[in-house]
């Protein structure tokens, strides 16, 4: 069996930005499914990618995940890693998964040594977003627990992303923790996003601050980028911290577990794919380190994707699914995957076990987003919460 084409495809699911699937043709007939992480305005850079990596990809076996995976890194990337790279070898990958699933008859966590668990549980996120008040938000998450979630993720915080922040965004962020948690009440587990916001200081400071309210996790309280960061602020904060989500490949989670930075690993399903995550998954193993796999995708390929390697993994904890692209997602699945009471049922049929309706599909076209440089010259560093007139 060789691989003869392969087509991205962009679409907006109806909120929140684009997403990226990609589907791979064999000579045989069978396709396979795949999808890349995409952020707002970057889309089209994993496109030009994915159309870049189709002739060194066009003619090889899908079966060879491993070693086409090595080929595209050491001489298409020229051994350089970055997200748009691993994201659009993520999609192809994926998709060389369903195929291989396909053609075994069998569903990809067998192909991964088979199933740890029957049923995955999933938290929501994605539902906060736009809210204009503590109120709001805390209205919003009653609304996410009455559709039987027991776990729910949101950053807490007002403004763009820094290293610190003032007294007053910390005071509304605090206080929107409490509100949520009255709102919701103590059988929900709140996970609290800082987005890479701040500096250990401000982190740990935020985090004693809301240890009142039970929180679930902090993710990504600091930067990634320099590990030593992180694992200063998880010496003083309570909760289990998390961090991985801007970091892509084994090579990278290895300061994490050595440093011992975290409890909880969350590598992007649609950036290291199924086999680097599996990988990661297991170099987490020794560490007793837990993984809750990234998941701002399609709740079609991308939820598959990250259910399959879920249900082959001995060390998940909890996966992630974005409510605002469920309705688009839905709407361009052969057969939808069904949420209930907070899990997901493991897909049955082989590979992927989702399948793309074509013509939904192209109903549904890529959206250009006008995109507005946030800050002007000093406002960089601001006082009170920017508003939108601030930027225009």
């Amino acid at each position: 069996m060789k691989i003869t084409k392969i087509t991205p495809y962009l679409f907006f699911p109806g909120q929140a930005k684009n997403l990226f699937l990609c589907k791979v043709d064999t000579d045989e007939g069978i396709y396979g499914w795949g999808e890349a992480y995409v952020v707002q305005g970057k889309e089209k850079a994993v496109q030009v990618y994915v159309e870049a990596m189709a002739p060194y990809i066009i003619g090889r076996s899908p079966f060879d995940i491993k070693h086409t995976g090595m080929a595209m890194f050491d001489d298409f990337a020229i051994r350089r890693s970055s997200c748009d790279f691993y994201a659009a070898w993520s999609a192809i990958e994926i998709a060389m998964w369903d195929i291989v699933g396909k053609a075994c008859g069998q569903p990809i966590y067998n192909l991964l040594g088979g199933r740890c668990r029957e049923k995955i549980r999933v938290y929501a996120n994605g539902w906060w977003g736009g809210a204009q008040s503590i109120e709001e938000v805390a209205q919003r998450a009653l609304k996410v627990k009455e559709k039987g979630f027991t776990a729910m993720k949101w950053d807490p915080f007002q403004g763009y992303w820094r290293n610190s922040i003032t007294k007053k965004q910390e005071d509304y962020a605090v206080d929107c923790v409490k509100e949520v948690r009255d709102a919701v009440g103590k059988d929900v587990d709140l996970l609290i996003e800082v987005h890479r916001r701040l500096s250990p200081y401000h982190a740990i400071h935020f985090s004693e601050r809301i240890e009142a309210y039970d929180p679930y996790w902090i993710e990504e309280p600091c930067l990634a980028d320099n590990i030593d960061l992180v694992a200063q602020a998880h010496s003083r904060i309570k909760a289990p911290v998390v961090t991985g989500e801007t970091l892509y490949s084994k090579f990278d989670f290895v300061p994490v577990f050595e440093k011992r930075a975290a409890e909880i690993i969350n590598p992007d399903i649609c950036v290291s794919g199924i086999k680097g995550t599996t990988e990661i998954a297991a170099m987490a193993e020794p560490y007793n380190v837990l993984v809750s796999p990234h998941n701002f995708n399609s709740t079609l390929i991308g939820m598959a994707a990250m259910l399959h390697i879920s249900a082959a993994i001995p060390n998940f904890l909890i996966g992630e699914m974005f409510l605002t692209v469920q309705e688009g997602s839905d709407e361009i699945a052969v057969e939808p995957i069904r949420i209930e009471n907070g899990f997901v049922a493991l897909p049955e049929g082989p590979g992927l076990g989702v399948d793309v309706d074509m013509e939904a599909l192209a109903k549904k076209p890529y959206k250009v987003f006008e995109r507005k440089f946030p800050f002007k010259g000093a406002a960089y560093y601001y006082d009170e919460f920017p508003k939108e007139s601030d930027f225009s």
